[in-house]
């Protein structure tokens, strides 16, 4: 690809936002892929909440959220002053 000099840029494989939207929809089929098969696969369950639909599924988004939530109040205490290198 040329840009207005005429050099020449090194292309990416997600540069192109085609890329992109396969690898999402990529992932949408594994996670729905993963929900549907819930239904087909017999667990052995230790607690009885492993027996509800989906549970691994509302776990991980749940855990998920949890993490993002500490790790921002973590930043808070943990993060230092911008120009801390420069003092």
């Amino acid at each position: 690809m040329a840009n207005k000099t005429g050099n020449q840029e090194k292309t990416y494989i997600f540069d192109d936002p085609k890329n992109i939207k396969r690898v999402l929809w990529g992932l949408y089929f594994v996670c729905g892929l993963t929900v549907l098969l819930d239904f087909v696969i017999h667990r052995h369950v230790d607690h009885p909440l492993e027996a509800v639909w989906g549970f691994y599924c509302i776990y991980g988004f749940v855990a998920c959220v949890i993490l993002v939530l500490i790790a921002t109040e973590m930043r808070k205490v943990l993060m230092r002053k911008e120009d801390y290198y420069d003092e």
